[in-house]
């Protein structure tokens, strides 16, 4: 590199993005400690000392990977201001691991008679193996991974970034800052004030910071106003046995590869594990279009080998969720982060697993001061992935959003219907039947998103064949159930070895055919309308 232009690796920036990428990764850990322990009975002492430390790992070697990654880009491009790929844990994996995975295989050895520590340690062991098997499915995935990119226009990768970022990351959080609306709107004005429109606090203070800091000073002084603080309340893994798992060894017994003997269990869990680990491969692809488009040209196979890697590094250290590359990038460039972000990522989430103090540090921050950083990612996200595709794609990335709409509308149905206890069979009627149409509709949304946004952004350019193509690949995913799988968990496998799909829902080889009609359908238009073959052009196609 040049004397003229130096890499700054580290500015100011990076004190909000590191705010925004550490808190992230340290909720989905808090997240699978304390649903583990109130939704399966699987005590927080043993995933604090077992499961955490190793899956504090696998963030580790992936953000110090990607922090490598950005000076050597500045050292090939010469810029000064590349910004690191972000790296953390999978939030919907966080999810499946814990009510698809580890919470059965817990129940299940309880069932068989083990006492509790041999059942979360059979459990454990089934986790780690789910995570090998994740790991490497996408480093198989690693080499193709470029290829995919070049192949699909840009605004399906961006579309489904922007359905994930709009529908999920921003909306989600503003249900825990609306619930605590003194604390959550003064940090959210903060956070948009500073992050979106720009305007700077006296003294360049960074936003981020201030809104944590004067958020949870709102939050203490009102509770400490009207009665006693509920720093325990907030996190249920923060408490009891939270505060004597610093400096935990038993983790390190993963490399004793007491947990090989468990595959054949693991095994049995692979339907749930593999569409998980692919949602990440094709989000990492999304985000290195999404990185790209904000500047930052990252190379595609290596940074799903690097996420294969992490999350291999995280199994074999006693892990048990699997890393990803956030979506982020386009929100911490946008704060002025460089590599200095994820290299404080890195230290802080490693010393919080492996010490022990994550719980702790996670208790005392209140949720609605947290999470303002979330509404502004995902909002910067958005409106990066609509600026950076051609305006005549808008409503392919529109398109892509209305997967994640269902899913966002099961995760409140899947609450409800868990809380009566009556599940889907215990309704009937229309209601039954739009229920399960929408379990079908979102069963891997990220890749029905995908699919949709470049089957409509080639019909746009007329490309009638090609969106044939994209269509004909949702008819195969929707066969094995890798899109709009009928049943809980999205689990993939030949249609005549799943159960029977649930009443109301759609025969699981209709959706295939309907997909073959009508890419039938654009194949054959595509042969009469000769203009299909001379797509007019544009700026975001590859």
């Amino acid at each position: 590199m040049s004397e003229a232009v130096r890499y700054r690796w580290a500015t100011k920036g990076d004190i909000n993005a590191f705010f925004g990428l550490m808190l992230d990764n340290i909720a989905n850990m808090v997240l699978l400690v304390s649903l583990l322990e109130a939704g399966w009975g699987l005590p927080a002492s043993f995933s604090l000392r077992y499961m955490i430390p190793g899956t504090a790992l696998g963030v580790v070697v992936g953000d110090l990977a990607f922090t490598v990654m950005a000076f050597q880009l500045a050292r090939r491009t010469g810029a000064a201001a590349v910004t690191a790929m972000p790296l953390g844990l999978d939030t919907p994996s966080t999810f499946g691991m814990v009510f698809f995975v580890l919470g059965p295989a817990f129940q299940l050895a309880r069932a068989r008679g083990l006492e509790v520590t041999e059942a979360a340690t059979a459990a454990w062991h089934i986790g780690i193996w789910s995570l090998v098997f994740s790991g490497l499915f996408k480093l198989a995935c690693a080499p193709l991974a470029g290829w995919v990119r070049r192949s699909l226009p840009r605004a399906g990768l961006l579309g489904s970034l922007a359905a994930i970022a709009l529908v999920l990351i921003s909306f989600l959080p503003l249900l825990d800052i609306l619930h605590d609306p003194i604390v959550g709107l003064v940090a959210l004005t903060l956070i948009l004030t500073t992050l979106v429109a720009r305007v700077e606090l006296p003294l360049r203070i960074p936003g981020a910071l201030v809104a944590l800091l004067v958020g949870s000073g709102l939050y203490y002084l009102i509770h400490g106003i009207s009665g006693p603080l509920p720093i325990e309340a907030a996190v249920p893994a923060a408490s009891g046995a939270a505060v004597h798992a610093w400096f935990p060894t038993e983790w390190l017994g993963a490399w004793r590869f007491d947990w090989l003997p468990a595959a054949s269990d693991a095994i049995g869990y692979l339907p749930v594990v593999i569409p998980f680990a692919l949602a990440t491969v094709v989000g990492g692809i999304d985000c290195t279009e999404s990185a790209a488009a904000a500047g930052d040209e990252f190379d595609t196979g290596r940074v799903i080998a690097v996420e294969a890697v992490a999350t291999l590094v995280a199994a074999v250290s006693g892990g048990v969720i699997q890393t990803t590359p956030f979506i982020g990038h386009p929100a911490y460039k946008a704060m002025g982060g460089r590599a200095g972000y994820t290299l404080a990522t890195a230290v802080v989430v490693g010393t919080a697993g492996i010490i022990g103090y994550f719980s702790t540090l996670y208790a005392i921050l209140p949720l609605a001061a947290v999470f303002p950083i979330l509404v502004f990612i995902g909002l910067e996200i958005t409106a990066q992935s609509f600026a950076a595709t051609d305006t005549r794609h808008y409503p392919a990335v529109a398109v892509a959003c209305l997967p994640a709409l269902a899913y966002l509308a099961m995760i409140f149905v899947d609450e409800v219907l868990a809380g009566t206890k009556l599940g889907l069979a215990g309704l009937a009627g229309p209601l039954a039947e739009r229920i399960a149409t929408l379990r079908v509709l979102s069963g891997g949304f990220i890749v029905t998103s995908l699919l949709w946004a470049s089957a409509l952004a080639a019909l746009i350019d007329r490309r009638l064949a090609r969106a044939a193509v994209y269509l004909s690949v949702a008819a195969g995913a929707s066969l094995i159930g890798v899109i709009h799988s009928p049943h809980i968990g999205s689990p993939i496998g030949l249609p005549w070895r799943l159960p029977l799909p649930p009443a109301g829902s759609p025969s699981p080889y209709a959706l295939p055919v309907g997909y073959l009609l009508a890419a039938g359908l654009l194949w054959c238009w595509s042969w009469w309308d000769r203009g299909a073959s001379e797509p007019a052009s544009h700026t975001s196609q590859k």
